[in-house]
């Protein structure tokens, strides 16, 4: 668990590095002469609402053990590629001071996840695919930079917790229904006259190991093999939304 926080930190820690750079990147482009400003006191409101919809891609960060199975084989397994999914929610925000915002964001995220396992002893290949339709919810604090023009980098981070709607009991492999994680996102307010859109990108780190170890619901024991040919899993996804406010 130690290990896993300390690696979770590190990402961290290159991801704020990034964002950091694109906020200096994007205050570089952005420098110009001064325009009427759209929309000059949207971001004084105490509360307001909006809705975001956007892609994502689903991953686990697999830990194998190198169980052999009892018939003499030992399974490896690994997620090759990803499927990007669909993504919606809503947006609740709190103005707390002049930079710095309160978001709840609950979203919902449909997708999949295809699972490789591979016995290089005999050469052999076992696929599989498990759909996870995840409803979030992330309390998150957003950071913003000074508005130059109709432009306001930001950056956001928080707490999210999550519940699988989607999976299905019997399957190859089984995931739990609710993680839980860390998330940190990075984007750009941009106003027009009516509205503001808000192009996001956001990474989300699970924190809790979501492979179901017992599985006496599958109808053949036989597939437990690749279940067991697991220690742990935890979640990562890449989220990226259209937010309109």
């Amino acid at each position: 668990m130690i290990s896993l926080l300390f690696e979770t930190a590190c990402k961290l820690r290159r991801l704020l590095l990034l964002s950091y750079l694109f906020f200096f990147l994007v205050q570089g482009l952005t420098a110009q002469k001064e325009r009427v400003k759209n929309q000059p006191y949207a971001d004084m409101k105490l509360f307001h609402l909006g809705f975001h919809i956007g892609l994502h891609t689903q991953d686990l960060i697999l830990t194998n053990n190198g169980t052999t199975a009892p018939s003499g084989q030992t399974w490896f397994a690994e997620i090759p590629s990803y499927a990007p999914g669909f993504s919606v929610g809503v947006i609740g925000d709190m103005f707390v001071n002049p930079y710095l915002n309160l978001r709840l964001t609950p979203s919902i995220h449909f997708g999949d996840k295809q699972f490789v396992f591979k016995e290089y002893e005999n050469n052999t290949e076992y696929t599989t695919s498990v759909r996870s339709n995840y409803i979030t919810m992330p309390l998150e604090l957003k950071y913003s930079s000074v508005r130059l023009n109709n432009y306001r980098p930001y950056l956001t981070g928080g707490v999210y917790g999550a519940l699988d709607v989607g999976r299905k009991k019997g399957e190859t492999l089984l995931l739990k229904s609710f993680d839980y994680g860390l998330s940190l996102g990075l984007g750009c307010d941009i106003y027009f006259s009516f509205f503001k859109l808000c192009p996001e990108i956001k990474f989300l780190f699970g924190l809790r190991d979501l492979i179901e170890k017992d599985r006496q619901d599958l109808i053949q024991p036989e597939l437990s093999m690749y279940t067991d040919a697991l220690s742990r899993g935890t979640s990562r996804m890449i989220v990226l939304t259209f937010n309109f406010e």
